[in-house]
């Protein structure tokens, strides 16, 4: 089979040109973690094809460590901060985590905060442990690729600081901080979590738990105050965990509860969690399917039937005819059968469940129902019994991500406002390790939760040196000084003047992520920070859903609409408005997976895949197939 030859290279500030460039692509891909790292997989297993037309692949990473990825890097993470994922759920790479933890000898299993346990498929390790696996999976892909004929070009520790779309050259120009100049035929951006709001040091403030070596104190220093968390997040969790184990030591009791003993000197030490509705997590459970699927629950022609004469995709048609009757089941499955009769009556809508389920979650006194849950959790999880509605939840709504650019403004609203601060409460599944830690640390009255939006008032290095905070957000609650405060209220949606490329934004080939109303009354109605998100096209008015606009092949879409045929943008940060629930490592294999199915079909038909829902769900099935595969 003839392979390409490799394209030269542009020398530094000269743009390759269509006549200069070699037939053969290139490829650049801005980030190395997961999604990075799931392309490349993809790449890999339809090599046979892209050989062909794919010579070079350079992979650009900020950080000097290639193939790991923020979470689950040792320098951001340490071995305290406990993934929330099992061997068993993480999309195929070379090997599984749970086989390469086993390959490992002893002393790297201590490295890495494991213990000399038997390693499982079903158990949850630490996130520096994942971060390795990672890494080891990265090195032996891009050998693999290698092996194929398809160069990985590796350039760890240098910043990408814009990137230019170049029409008439049909390339794209990705400038480094190292003042460089280099053309692509193609580049896919995967550059993950990014924070662009500034610490506080002085005060206290934090705008993220990341690296959370910034957090720790000292060698030899105790911390003898109370420290503040926004949210009741994993990440808050990191943030106890990290901190706890610098405070005081864990012990097993002979009963099996863990217990928790302070270090002298740290009397005045806890964490007060300010969480807005009050309630923790949801725990670990057993799945009868443990990856996800675009199509598990509805076939991809029945989807789109459900579209409207408009073209939309209303959320509640979608509960009532593939949500309903599947949760039905798994009520039925798990022998709750009050759940069962509500959801049999179609006046119980989609609100109506939400607040259902909330309420069944919602304690006086959230760490006591923690410990009630845990019975049920640990059932669940040790006798290999599934939870079928939050598996189903899952599911259900795994799918409703890759069609969301379908539904109207007024439903996104209902997705923001209702369905997700819902869903990522029963998705979080703690694992039962971290529980056991959190119910030690507030047994020993070293953790609080703090029900009600909280709101940092202050943080001026010149006021006092704290952060303040107010527990209800309107400036009418009591307030609490916190000499350190850590915003772990999660990853939000980068907009458009905090995207990282402004070659893109300057020339409108990155886009405000928008969608029409059905009923355009009803932005007039909208509360004054949602009139922010309103946008106006040719006359009719929009709604920004956050972040920036792409298409079912993750193609940048521009200020008119039109996809990018070069650039796909694949970060979560970026896409979160139109892909608002994406699932971690399974998201980040299945959106890959998109891109390069996406490359497939336009090697086999001539042309890239059409932006319409009909064309590019096609590729989503496909994606199926392979999984059954």
């Amino acid at each position: 089979m003839q392979r390409c030859q490799e394209p030269t290279d542009a020398p530094s500030g000269q743009v390759l040109t269509t006549s200069s460039m070699n037939p053969c692509q290139s490829l650049a891909i801005v980030g190395s973690g997961p999604s990075a790292i799931y392309l490349l997989r993809h790449i890999l297993q339809n090599s046979g094809v892209l050989q062909r037309s794919l010579a070079t692949v350079t992979v650009i990473e900020k950080a000097s460590i290639l193939g790991v990825g923020m979470p689950y890097s040792p320098q951001m993470s340490d071995r305290h901060n406990m993934s929330n994922i099992s061997s068993e759920e993480i999309p195929a790479l070379v090997e599984t985590f749970a086989d390469w933890l086993r390959a490992q000898d002893s002393s790297t299993l201590l490295e890495l905060g494991i213990g000399d346990l038997a390693i499982k498929d079903d158990a949850i390790y630490p996130r520096i442990a994942l971060g390795r696996y990672l890494q080891s999976q990265y090195r032996l892909i891009v050998g693999k690729l290698g092996e194929q004929g398809i160069d990985v070009r590796e350039r760890p520790g240098l910043e990408v600081i814009d990137v230019k779309d170049l029409p008439r050259e049909k390339s794209v120009l990705v400038v480094t901080a190292d003042g460089k100049e280099e053309a692509f035929h193609r580049v896919v951006l995967a550059t993950g979590h990014r924070w662009p709001d500034q610490d506080c040091v002085p005060a206290g403030y934090f705008a993220s738990p990341w690296p959370i070596s910034k957090l720790l104190p000292r060698a030899g220093e105790k911390f003898d105050f109370a420290v503040g968390t926004l949210g009741a997040s994993l990440s808050a969790f990191d943030v106890i965990a990290s901190l706890a184990h610098r405070h005081g030591t864990f012990e097993q009791a002979p009963g099996g509860a863990m217990i928790y003993h302070p270090s002298p000197g740290t009397e005045e030490f806890k964490v007060v969690m300010h969480s807005a509705q009050g309630l923790l997590p949801h725990l670990q459970f057993d799945q009868v399917e443990a990856m996800r699927e675009i199509y598990r629950h509805v076939r991809r022609r029945e989807l789109l039937d459900l579209l409207d004469a408009e073209g939309f995709l209303r959320i509640d048609t979608y509960f009532d005819h593939v949500c309903r009757p599947h949760l039905i089941q798994a009520f039925e499955r798990d022998r709750m059968p009050e759940l069962v009769s509500k959801l049999s009556e179609p006046s119980f809508g989609l609100r109506d469940f939400v607040e259902e389920m909330t309420t069944r979650h919602d304690y006086a006194n959230a760490f006591e129902g923690m410990r009630r849950e845990m019975q049920e959790a640990r059932r669940s999880v040790i006798g290999h019994r599934p939870i079928h509605w939050k598996e189903l939840i899952d599911d259900l709504m795994y799918t409703l991500n890759f069609h969301a650019e379908l539904m109207p403004a007024e439903d996104h609203l209902t997705l923001q406002e209702v369905v997700l601060p819902f869903q990522m409460n029963v998705i979080a599944a703690m694992p039962l390790s971290s529980a056991e830690t959190l119910l030690a640390l507030y047994d020993a009255g070293k953790l609080a939760l703090e029900p009600g939006k909280a709101k940092v008032t202050g943080k001026d290095p010149h006021g006092g040196y704290t952060t303040g905070v107010i527990e209800d957000g309107e400036g009418e609650g009591a307030g609490t000084n916190y000499r350190m405060f850590v915003d772990c209220s999660g990853q939000k949606p980068l907009e458009l003047d905090e995207y990282p490329f402004p070659g893109l934004v300057s020339t409108h080939t990155a886009s405000r992520a928008r969608v029409p109303f059905v009923d355009p009354e009803v932005a007039k109605s909208l509360d004054a920070d949602k009139r922010e998100h309103l946008l106006q096209r040719e006359g009719e008015i929009m709604y920004h859903v956050g972040g920036v606009g792409v298409d079912g092949a993750y193609r940048l879409v521009a200020r008119n609409g039109e996809s990018s045929p070069r650039i796909h943008e694949i970060s979560f940060p970026h896409t979160t408005g139109f892909r608002p629930y994406s699932y971690g490592l399974q998201a980040c294999s299945d959106t890959s997976a998109i891109v390069v199915q996406a490359w497939l079909e336009e090697l086999e038909k001539g042309h890239p895949v059409k932006a319409d829902v009909a064309d590019y769900t096609r590729v989503y099935d496909k994606i199926g197939e392979d999984h059954q595969k």
